[in-house]
């Protein structure tokens, strides 16, 4: 079975690259925002729903930049190959939510999420100068790091 995951990379002008912290299923993992694909959506279609969902916010879909070109298994299904596909993603207005200095500094909000559902997220920006493999926590998203570093 394949699990169709869509992410968007977001750059700030200030060369900063938006992360999403999450606790998911017993487990912390920084990624870029994005999640599932779902059947009868587009790709495009699906990260405008997932960043109107995760952050409250209109983003413009640019270039894909990636789609996996490798076997990845599902970290949480041991049966789903995971292809995950990244596009450059601008914001559309002011990002709302609030940004972290720190990982997975979650607020009362976000825990009291947690506390119904057992996830929550939150959000920062990391400086392009530390951003690297080494920021994100899946590894597809470790491939995408790499070409972001070599990109941009």
């Amino acid at each position: 079975m394949f699990n169709v995951r869509v992410y968007g990379i977001l750059i700030s002008e200030d060369n900063q690259v938006l992360v999403s912290d999450e606790f998911i299923r017993g487990n912390y993992y920084t990624k870029f925002p994005g999640g599932g694909l779902e059947f009868g959506e587009g790709t495009r279609k699906c990260l405008e729903r997932e960043f109107m969902e995760e952050m409250s916010l209109k983003v413009d879909v640019k270039e894909h930049l990636y789609t996996t070109d490798f076997f990845q298994m599902s970290a949480f299904n041991p049966e789903h190959q995971i292809i995950s596909i990244y596009y450059k993603v601008e914001p559309m207005e002011l990002i709302k939510v609030p940004l972290r200095d720190k990982a997975f500094d979650f607020d009362q909000k976000q825990l009291a999420v947690y506390n119904e559902t057992g996830e929550t997220e939150t959000f920062r920006m990391i400086p392009m100068e530390e951003f690297g493999e080494h920021s994100v926590s899946l590894p597809i998203d470790k491939v995408v790091a790499g070409l972001i570093k070599s990109f941009f």
